[in-house]
């Protein structure tokens, strides 16, 4: 797939406040400082179209980003930390979590797992409650020059050992690297054949 234009469009702070348009939808989430504002970047080849922060929870919005004029890439904010008062937190996960379940054009959920820590707890009750939703969802895993290939391994098959209590099939699975900008290819295929069966 070739990316012609990717533009930033609009911020939302929840479900309702969501863009009215039939555009594709494909989300970005996972815990916060796993990269998805660099992988988003690195897919469109606007390095800087998402801004981008060694800070944890820097994103608190639900950011919608318009490609090519007929799809968009969705960064949610990142689960687990949110740089945010403790009153905010709860309703700060809401919109996620409103977002993953409610919105009906969303394609594909792209779960980002940091490659050079073990899985946490955290990301296997993700995507278990993901599982739940009635949406499809990929895995990524991020920041692979960083790692060996076994260590990659090793970090795919604890979470492969995970979904079996509760998923009978393996989701589909891309390793990236912003660095090396591995796997950009691959994720842009899947989506492009998730637009292919749409139309």
């Amino acid at each position: 797939m070739k990316i012609k234009s990717a533009e930033f469009e609009v911020s939302a702070p929840d479900l309702r406040s969501c863009p009215d348009w039939a555009l594709p939808e494909f989300a970005l989430v996972g815990r916060s400082n796993v990269g998805k504002s660099s992988l988003l970047n690195l897919l469109t080849e606007r390095g800087k179209l998402a801004k981008v922060s060694d800070t944890p929870g820097k994103t608190q919005l639900i950011n919608f980003f318009v490609v090519n004029g007929n799809w968009c890439l969705v960064d949610l904010p990142g689960y687990g930390y949110a740089a945010v008062a403790e009153d905010r937190r709860l309703q700060f996960n809401d919109a996620v979590a409103g977002y993953l379940s409610g919105r009906k054009n969303l394609q594909c959920v792209f779960v980002l797992i940091d490659s050079c820590l073990p899985p946490q707890s955290i990301d296997i009750e993700f995507l278990q409650w993901l599982e739940g939703q009635d949406v499809p969802f990929a895995l990524i895993l991020t920041k692979t020059d960083r790692r060996s290939a076994a260590n990659g391994s090793a970090t795919l098959k604890t979470l492969t050992q995970a979904m079996g209590m509760w998923r009978a099939a393996r989701p589909e699975v891309f390793a990236s690297s912003v660095k090396s900008r591995a796997g950009r290819a691959d994720i842009l295929a899947h989506i492009e054949s998730i637009l292919v069966e749409g139309d």
